[in-house]
């Protein structure tokens, strides 16, 4: 089992940044690919980023170059840094587990964290 509390969320302006951060607790987070969701209010949760155990990382279209995920196995936390922001990247993020292949898919992720709120103003 992994427990997952993200932190980190909160308003900024236009063009600012955040760092989310991903506390994972259990014995088997460096084992697992970790990924970024976000869902903004009426819309279904999309993926954002994820990381593999190995390093490998993946990013939507959307966020490819502004935002970058990595991870700190020796401290049990993923980040998610984001510049260049814009107001449609308001959204409640969510940081998730999978052992799955397929790390596109929100179906894929077994282990959840809360969420944490990011809002950019314009």
């Amino acid at each position: 089992q992994l427990q997952l509390v993200e932190s980190g969320g909160g308003l900024v302006q236009t063009g600012g940044s955040l760092k989310l951060s991903c506390q994972a607790s259990g014995p088997t987070f460096s084992e697992a690919t970790m990924g970024w969701f976000r869902q903004a209010p009426g819309k279904e949760r999309a993926f954002v980023a994820a990381i593999r155990s190995a390093g490998n990382t993946f990013y939507a279209d959307s966020v490819k170059g502004r935002f970058t995920i990595s991870r700190d196995n020796a401290k049990d936390t993923v980040y998610l840094q984001m510049d260049s922001l814009k107001p449609e990247d308001t959204a409640i993020y969510y940081c998730a587990s999978t052992w799955a292949v397929r790390i596109y898919s929100r179906e894929s992720y077994y282990y959840w964290g809360q969420g944490t709120q990011v809002t950019v103003s314009s």
